[in-house]
């Protein structure tokens, strides 16, 4: 039997008989549940079903939302279907109360949810509202849902608002009166999302999900039919009463069918269905971008001890309710955490049995979780016991080089501990890849613009919901390292060791970087590097100017200075490989499509560009901005300890990032034109670009400011480390990128510094080309 407890017989007398769990089942406590699929995924997932008191089962499920002292109780290695703090998007009322704050921070992301008022506290907007309408002689219908309520129960539609109760609890939102029809009948979408993980946040989306249909045919509300229903809603538990209601067994008839139909009959009617899919991802990330601060917030509280990145005990499966307006533009309705399991259709069967089981094969559950979790909450009992693995806190008469020293640790300590989630993170999509089912990842999604925009609204989320609130979570949002890959971090992880190294007075390596100090020694300052290569404006192989022949003669002297060569692939890959053992990690492959002559050619091209583009001073021209800078540098001595006063003290790390952001953007952009690749980072030149740049903010942007200094830059010491070959171009392209990263910084000081604290806006100039990027920020 599979049963962990059976009844047997005994010489004729009834009694229990326990069955013995094998070694390596995973178990699970399904008692919360009412639904016979679930406990039918359980079997063919051959899980072990526990007793009813049983709580430590690697699997559980409920029916309904949990306490959170219940997921505050669970072990390491069990998961358990819903996440604290979820109903800020699955009560009526907390969702449209969320939503309308987004919707007033991002107007334009969150235009997809109907107008929505909440009674009682805005009885008094929605009256002034209609006052308005009656005031243009505008007449529109409204629908009336309880706050909390479900399966369409309480859900009335209205066109008389003055009879409206004013102290009642629900929610007032404007009906959709030009729905896309499907053979004369409104419907909707049950699109099922599944949540894996909030710290990182994970979300998929099932390409299977039920159309659920009215059961009369529709008509424009007006007084006379109001009150039918079965015209209006759509929800399956008002409709299956109708006898007009039609059960077939087929995808593809009937008041209830497949989404997987309905995308077909979409590309037989010449829809186009790639944006219709792609409208509904967004209008469901964004949605759970809503959710992410106080679902993060409140899981944190119940995991206090849970280090970030670690796996998550919590999962949920959601039913996101969304109806399609005639321009086939879908709106969200509602957010269902315990969505009906209820297989009373054989497509009910059909599609909920693959949301479930392709659910539990991507959380990724393994027999071993329990025993390596004791394991690890022994070892971290033991180290806290002898006090392995805690640094020592300093003294108030400690040494500047024991403060040095203690900074260093305490940098390498996060740098690890970065690593070890980043490689968690690489292991857990390698195997969502390889169990991904019928269900797509959404976010993180893959496009990285795409992925861009989310991570602003999620950040403009934490700042929305948790102002004043949660300072630790908003400061992990915006730590530089989450951005970061594994190759990243080995190289700060090296950057450390060399600097311990020169701290602990051994001799340094021959590539090793310069000491990082306040402020470089050298008062000289070089001439800017006007440009790097000999093409003209529009790239072509034309002769360059007088000035530019001159400028030629002082970068040849630099490219001697520094040693410019291309590093051999055989030396670059014993010194990763040697790096690689050291961390435990293997060496990347990159495809590449090109041949080396093609790349040299874009390579080229991309230089060409980057000597082009300048720093443009708002309100000035490009010969005054060139002045501005000019005169900077003509009097380094006057403005150097203003600049290291700006760059170093006043900008924290998230302004500082977003000085060199506006470098890396337009980086961006240009790689995607020249080199006509949507997904650069692909590119190894973006790849080495990615070095610079975070090389140039180490520790707190002490990479930048020390390339202000002649005694020579730490950045170009990553490329030794590295198992990337680098050319000549490469590198000419990376010192051009350097270079004005360290002009962005000059104009960004000197505007600052003529406005006050006010910078509102940087534009780039690209030559002939002339795309703008305005940056609009308090940097003081």
């Amino acid at each position: 039997m599979n049963l962990p407890s059976a009844l047997a017989y005994q010489n004729g007398v009834k009694r229990k008989v326990r069955t013995k769990k094998k070694k390596g089942t995973i178990t699970a406590n399904v008692v919360g549940t009412k639904y016979e699929i679930v406990r039918t995924v359980i079997g063919e997932m051959a899980f072990l079903k526990t007793r009813d008191e049983d709580e430590t089962a690697n699997f559980i499920w409920n029916d309904s939302a949990v306490q959170h002292e219940k997921i505050a109780e669970l072990r390491n290695y069990q998961r358990i279907n819903h996440f604290p703090g979820m109903g800020e998007i699955c009560r009526k009322d907390c969702l449209a109360r969320n939503m309308g704050k987004m919707i007033k921070n991002q107007p334009q992301e969150y235009n997809f949810s109907p107008k929505t008022w909440i009674f009682p506290a805005e009885y008094t907007q929605f009256q002034n509202y209609v006052k308005e309408l009656r005031r243009k002689r505008k007449q529109k219908t409204f629908i009336v849902k309880p706050a909390n309520g479900a399966m369409g129960h309480g859900i009335s539609l209205i066109r008389n608002c003055e009879k409206l109760p004013a102290q009642d609890h629900f929610i007032v939102q404007e009906y959709l009166d030009k729905p896309f029809l499907m053979e004369g009948y409104k419907f909707d979408l049950r699109i099922y999302i599944l949540v894996t993980s909030c710290d990182p946040l994970r979300i998929f989306l099932y390409n299977d999900g039920l159309v659920r249909m009215g059961t009369e045919k529709y008509h424009a509300p007006n007084e006379s039919n109001l009150n039918q229903l079965y015209m209006h809603l759509t929800n399956y538990s008002v409709n299956k009463h109708n006898e007009n209601f039609e059960r077939d067994e087929t995808a593809d008839k009937g008041s209830k069918r497949s989404i997987g139909w309905f995308t077909e009959f979409l590309r037989t009617n010449d829809y186009d269905v790639a944006k219709f899919w792609g409208d509904v991802s967004e209008l469901v990330v964004k949605t759970l971008i809503v959710a992410e601060p106080h679902v993060l917030h409140a899981y944190r509280m119940c995991r206090p001890g849970q280090p970030p990145g670690s796996d998550s005990v919590c999962f949920e499966v959601l039913g996101f309710d969304i109806i399609l307006d005639r321009k086939l533009k879908p709106w969200l309705l509602e957010i269902n955490r315990a969505p009906s399991f209820g297989t009373d259709q054989k497509i009910d069967y059909d599609v909920k049995k693959g949301v479930l089981l392709n659910a539990l094969k991507l959380l990724n559950i393994r027999a071993s979780d329990k025993k390596r979790n004791l394991a690890q909450q022994k070892a971290e009992a033991q180290r806290r016991l002898y006090g392995q693995g805690s640094m020592k806190k300093l003294s108030a008469g400690s040494s500047e080089w024991e403060k040095q020293r203690h900074t260093l640790e305490r940098r390498k300590e996060e740098l690890k501990e970065r690593l070890v989630q980043v490689r968690k993170q690489i292991s857990r999509e390698e195997h969502e890849k390889r169990h991904l089912g019928n269900y797509r990842r959404i976010y993180p999604p893959d496009d990285k613009l795409l992925l861009e925009k989310y991570e602003s609204l999620l950040s403009a989320a934490f700042e929305t919901f948790l102002a004043g609130r949660a300072a630790s979570l908003q400061k992990e949002m915006n730590n530089p390292l989450k951005r970061m890959k594994e190759e990243d971090i080995l190289d700060l992880l090296e950057q450390c060791e060399l600097d311990d190294e020169k701290l602990m007075g051994k001799s340094a390596r021959q590539r090793g970087s310069k000491t990082l100090t306040s402020m470089p020694e050298s008062a000289h300052v070089p001439r800017r590097q006007k440009d790097f290569s000999s093409s003209s404006s529009s790239c072509n192989n034309s002769s360059s100017s007088a000035s530019e022949n001159d400028d030629d003669d002082e970068q040849k002297d630099d490219f001697r200075q520094t040693k410019t060569v291309s590093y051999s692939l055989g030396e670059s890959k014993h010194k990763s490989s040697e790096r690689s053992s050291k961390y435990g990690v293997g060496g990347e492959s990159l495809l590449n499509l090109r041949t080396k002559e093609e790349e040299a050619e874009l390579t080229q091209q991309t230089l060409a560009t980057l000597s082009e583009m300048r720093i443009r001073f708002p309100g000035r021209s490009e010969e005054e901005a060139e002045m501005i800078l000019d005169e900077i540098l003509d009097n380094w001595k006057y403005h150097k300890p203003k600049v290291a006063s700006y760059w170093l003290v006043k900008l924290d790390s998230t302004k500082q990032r977003k000085v060199v952001d506006i470098v890396r953007t337009n980086l961006r952009s240009v790689l995607q034109r020249v080199w006509r690749e949507p997904d650069v980072e692909s590119l190894h030149l973006y790849r080495l670009f990615n070095r610079i740049f975070n090389r140039l903010l180490w520790s707190h942007g002490q990479g930048l400011w020390n390339c202000f200094s002649n005694s020579g830059s730490s950045w170009e010491s990553s490329f030794g480390r590295s198992s990337e070959v680098v050319t000549v171009q490469e590198l000419q392209c990376c010192r051009r990128v350097v270079q004005l990263c360290k002009d962005c910084l000059l104009v960004v000081y000197k505007f600052v510094q003529d406005s006050r604290g006010s910078l509102t806006g940087l534009i780039w100039s690209f030559g002939r080309y002339t795309p703008t990027v305005q940056c609009a920020e308090v940097w003081e």
